[in-house]
């Protein structure tokens, strides 16, 4: 037997819309991110440097926890998940960098 629908009150709906548009983005601007770190990855290959950058990616991780503090989102959140996408990004580069390598 199905359970009865609940009736979702329309605060709750408007802002579950909210969220929903706000996911889209996120996901439409780590698409593009990731399109630019892509190239960035071509580009590090191409002249033979490595795929991580400690230097740069302690500059981010100082900016964007400030950028976090700012917009009033927990810093330790913000770097964790910078350093998910960094992770990934750095796993992509490598990736390239070894294609390259194979193709030369």
């Amino acid at each position: 037997m199905n359970a009865p629908a609940r009736v979702v009150p329309p605060e709750l709906a408007r802002l579950r819309g909210s969220i929903d548009n706000i996911d889209a983005a996120l996901i439409h601007i780590l698409a593009e991110r990731f399109k630019a770190t892509q190239r960035v990855g071509v580009l590090k290959a191409e002249l033979g440097l490595p795929a991580s950058d400690p230097g740069r990616e302690a500059q981010q991780v100082a900016r964007l926890r400030e950028l976090a503090r700012e917009a009033d989102l927990d810093p330790v959140f913000a770097e964790k998940f910078l350093a998910f996408i960094v992770g990934e990004v750095i796993r992509h580069h490598e990736a390239i960098a070894q294609d390259h390598a194979a193709r030369a």
